[in-house]
């Protein structure tokens, strides 16, 4: 690499002579030829031969800077045409004269090293404006999230056309401040109207007024807008959760998925809607501004066009070297720190070889070094500091001297002078302003990517069926169902279970811990899809069912419901809409709950809590039943759902599952308890994945198998044989 990097540093200077060479040679060659065609002519034929040079060198000099690699084209082009190009304005605005010479002092040493000064100045203006393409791939990136955000920004579309009005009115008034104040100055100097100065002075007033309060306006629409904005795409964020498969909230945090929804949507529409204003208003103030110098003055415009880029570069360039000497004092202080801490906890040693004045020595030469440092620091931060009030100076002073020069020429009027001056001041200050708020805007940009990954993601299972019967029986299937959760292809849950749920009976499932009875409610309720093997109700296919109507008619109560902070009414009406208190009463009563909930102090208006914290765990499963039972279900899936409840509140879930059953239902139920499912009209016994027996409570104690061991287990006091919510 760094013999790449010495042969660059000999081949530059070879390549300049080379370029000058040709920039000579071919002005010799077109000498016939009109100036300006002949320039245009000059500069394709260096533009070739400097891309040619800039091709190899990236071709070859993997040594060199990323930034310095993907400049090197522009660059080439810059070089090339910026003359001929100045010349060309130059022409269209002014006699033909100054484009004439501006093009024989073209091929000189000096014009030639103005080019490439001016050429390399707005080059690095550019790169450190973040405008240079660094790596980013096609569709991703700040490109992708600007696309994105402008597509957010759409429906708001009038608003911004309306703020652009007044934006619009708002600068045209800041404008014409300076424009009037050069007029006085030519009215006093000439003393032709004595009244113009007070109208003027009326005129300044009034527009002033009115931009204030344009600007006013703006600023109010513009907050108004943003805050509609935030709450769009924050919204659009939550519902692109709300859409993927349960797999994702598996595999990804809580507070990850919180962060993206809240604090990433947060942060960037507070950064917009801060930075994206400064930006806007003070963009449309450079260009007018820039639009009146150029009106005023276009000798003078160009002048500070060339000018400006080395004045903001180099104060800038020296605020990184104080940043970087800031940084080793820093770092100097650290190790002498160190040598204290050391020293401090030795200090027992130290003692005992008698190096007290060696371990001072020694903290005094890290606090010298320190100190030589901070004199650096101390010199790089005054000679920014000087340097950016300088750089500023020099400018003014080359305005008003070659101002003077256009004046004393007749080019110009001492007013327009002034404006201009006043102008470039504006024009500074706002290219300033843009060049410090654009990369916190970029930044906000690049945090969207974050959000548009939730709002672009596809879920795994889509909720895309339509089929919505008016008369659903009931049926479930499950047909050779082989399962595995994401991440884990290697380790089925399930391997070939097959079973069916028919309406009018009770069919339970039981089974040892991690035999994969909630991984069949799981699939019952669409939570995922088999990777073999098919879920059927009334012979099609889950995902063939509109989805709202699919989990109306498959309700499920697990273990440990979840219930939301708002009251127990709409708890057990929830996902249902409006619901009357007869109808969250009757269910209530059908699930053994309307007896605790009319105990409470305030009844069904009960708040149940974050979580439901505020109710007991076998109120929260009654609460939980009702709601299952509000739905109407054809099937009901009872997982383990009943464990917390009171001896009548059992007895009347009981009676409603059993009954239930009779009036055409599908049951699933399973529980730890095994006395609670000896009613079932069919039980059947999962092991490792696989259905091992399965028949009546009678049968399967007659054969003496699993569901028999599962049995004497319980009775002779064991842990219960199946799980509390695993697999």
């Amino acid at each position: 690499m760094k013999l790449q990097r010495a042969m660059l540093g000999s081949a530059l200077p070879v390549l300049l002579l080379l370029d000058f060479l040709t920039l000579r040679l071919a002005q010799l060659l077109l000498q016939p030829c009109p100036p300006l065609p002949r320039a245009w002519a000059v500069a394709l034929l260096r533009w070739g031969l400097l891309s040619v040079s800039a091709y190899v060198a990236r071709a070859r000099g993997q040594g060199l800077p990323g930034a310095l690699g993907d400049a090197l084209m522009p660059l080439a082009a810059l070089v090339s045409f910026l003359v001929p190009g100045y010349a060309t304005l130059q022409a269209q605005c002014l006699p033909l004269g100054g484009a004439v010479e501006l093009l024989h002092g073209w091929g000189s040493w000096e014009g030639f090293a103005l080019n490439y000064l001016i050429a390399g100045a707005a080059a690095a203006l550019w790169h450190q404006l973040g405008l240079s393409d660094k790596g980013a791939t096609p569709g991703h990136g700040p490109t992708a999230s600007i696309g994105r955000l402008l597509s957010c920004m759409k429906p708001d579309l009038p608003r911004f056309l309306l703020m652009a009005a007044f934006l619009l009115l708002s600068s045209l008034g800041e404008m014409a401040i300076p424009y009037y104040t050069g007029k006085m100055t030519d009215w006093i100097m000439s003393e032709d109207d004595p009244s113009a100065f007070e109208r003027a002075i009326w005129i300044m007033s009034l527009i002033t007024v009115g931009s204030a309060v344009t600007e006013f306006i703006c600023d109010c629409l513009y907050n108004t807008t943003m805050n509609r904005i935030h709450s769009r795409i924050q919204s659009s964020v939550f519902r692109a959760v709300l859409r993927q498969e349960i797999s994702f909230f598996r595999t990804s945090q809580t507070g990850d998925i919180t962060s993206r929804v809240t604090t990433d949507t947060d942060t960037m529409s507070e950064a917009l809607s801060e930075k994206l204003s400064l930006l806007m208003w003070y963009l449309a103030r450079a260009l007018f501004l820039y639009a009146l110098m150029l009106w005023l003055s276009l000798r003078l415009a160009l002048f500070v066009t060339v000018g400006l880029p080395v004045i903001l570069l180099l104060p800038k360039l020296l605020g990184k070297i104080h940043q970087s000497l800031a940084v080793q004092v820093q770092e100097s202080l650290a190790k002498a720190s160190e040598v204290a801490v050391e020293t401090f906890q030795a200090m027992a040693t130290v003692r005992s070889f008698a190096n007290e004045d060696g371990a001072a020595r020694r903290y005094g030469e890290r606090l010298q070094e320190t100190y030589q440092l901070n004199k650096k620091e101390a010199g790089a931060y005054a000679i920014s500091m000087w340097t950016n009030s300088l750089s500023g100076l020099a400018l003014k002073v080359g305005i008003l001297y070659y101002g003077g020069l256009l004046v004393t020429g007749g080019d110009v009027s001492s007013g327009d002078l002034v404006s201009f001056v006043l102008y470039e001041m504006q024009f500074t200050s706002a290219v300033e302003v843009l060049l410090s708020v654009y990369p916190s805007v970029q930044k906000a940009v690049g945090s969207s990517e974050k959000i548009f990954q939730y709002m672009d993601r596809t879920p795994q299972i889509t909720p895309s069926g339509t089929y919505a019967p008016p008369n659903l029986k009931g049926v479930v299937q499950l047909k050779d169902i082989w399962f595995s959760y994401p991440g884990q292809d290697d380790a089925p849950v399930l391997k070939g279970v097959s079973l069916e749920l028919r309406p009018g009976q009770v069919t339970a499932l039981v089974g040892p811990s991690g035999s994969g009875k909630s991984t069949v409610v799981a699939l019952l309720e669409r939570f995922f899809d088999p990777q073999r093997g098919q879920v059927l109700l009334d012979g099609r296919p889950l995902s063939d069912y509109e989805h709202r109507y699919l989990h109306r008619k498959v309700a499920l109560v697990s273990q440990r419901p979840v219930l939301f902070a708002r009251s127990l009414h709409e708890n057990i009406a929830y996902g249902l809409g409006e619901r009357s208190r007869e109808e969250v009463t009757a269910a209530a009563r059908r699930a053994g709950a309307h007896g605790f909930i009319a105990r409470l102090s305030q009844g069904y208006d009960t708040d149940a809590g974050e979580m439901g914290g505020q109710i007991s765990g076998g109120q929260k499963q009654g609460v939980s039943v009702a709601r299952a039972l509000n739905r109407d279900p054809r099937v009901l899936v009872l997982d383990d759902a009943t464990s917390a409840l009171d001896t009548e509140s059992q007895v009347r879930v009981d009676k409603e599952v059993y009954e239930g059953a009779r009036a055409g239902r599908s049951v699933l139920l399973i529980s730890h308890r095994l006395s609670a499912v000896e009613r079932a009209d069919h039980i059947v016994v999962l092991e490792g994945g696989q259905i091992r027996e399965q028949g009546t409570h009678r049968e399967l104690m007659e054969q003496r198998g699993l569901y028999w061991r599962l049995v004497q287990k319980q009775q002779n006091g064991a842990e219960g044989g199946t799980d509390t919510g695993g697999q």
